[in-house]
């Protein structure tokens, strides 16, 4: 099964950049998107729901034209449902969970927390409440989630660290959150093929950013250690283009 995660920043922006050519043509089974800001009402048919494929929508409900995932499926989940529990991380359309046949699959656009004290710890108890319902779900298969999650893990996984110790994304109380949900036996998918420096799947749109490759890699695949043996390929698109993020990518041998 091959499943490719996007931050398109923004659904009715990418859609004029071509986005529907590209989603006919990536050969994915399953497209995840983040910050979609639009509520499925809002689009024609044929952009909410293309054809030939069967999508999920969740959007803010808090605030308009804010956050927002959907997914798109060539075959229909078992089951999907919306939100991490309790009622604090509800509203904002961040979260999608899809019942696959072998595997639990999140798609997750996690909170930034470059707003301030109070929205980084909002941050912090998201991940955390994530965490736990991964694992009470790991209980009964294994677990995949792909998405933007708003932190560099490391120093090669940013072009200016040093720069960036401060800054929320790279701030060490989130880098260690990182650091325990990989000891729980979460797998970066990408870092088991690709252990080197210079990849990123975000650009700021400043200082010619993209052009000079000085970016940052938030968005991921982790699987749970149950799946590492049937993980074959994963990888990122920093060719395509249409949003501040590219596609990543994630390639799972059926059971």
């Amino acid at each position: 099964m091959r499943i490719v995660s996007w931050n398109v920043n923004g659904y009715r922006a990418v859609l004029k950049k071509g986005f529907l050519d590209w989603l006919n043509a990536c050969g994915a089974d399953a497209v995840l998107l983040q910050e979609t800001k639009v509520e499925p009402d809002q689009l024609a048919p044929e952009e909410r729901e293309p054809e030939g494929w069967q999508a999920v929508w969740n959007w803010s409900k808090k605030k308009k034209g804010y956050s927002g995932t959907a997914c798109f499926l060539r075959k229909p989940p078992l089951s999907h449902s919306f939100g991490l529990p309790g009622d604090e991380f509800r509203g904002e359309g961040r979260t999608i969970l899809l019942e696959l046949p072998d595997f639990w699959l999140f798609n997750i656009y996690f909170p930034n927390g470059q707003m301030g004290e109070e929205r980084l710890d909002f941050k912090l108890r998201f991940y955390d409440r994530f965490l736990e319902y991964a694992q009470e779900l790991r209980a009964t298969k294994p677990v995949v989630v792909g998405g933007d999650f708003n932190t560099a893990h490391t120093e090669i996984d940013l072009k200016n660290a040093k720069a960036n110790e401060k800054t929320s994304g790279f701030l060490p109380v989130e880098r260690a959150w990182l650091d325990r949900f990989a000891a729980h036996g979460y797998l970066d998918t990408f870092r088991l093929f690709e252990p080197g420096p210079g990849h990123y799947s975000w650009w700021s749109y400043r200082f010619n950013a993209r052009k000079n490759n000085a970016g940052w890699r938030i968005d991921y695949f982790f699987a749970s250690e149950e799946l590492r043996g049937r993980v074959r390929a994963a990888w990122i698109e920093a060719a395509t283009e249409g949003s501040d993020h590219c596609p990543v990518w994630v390639e799972i041998a059926d059971q």
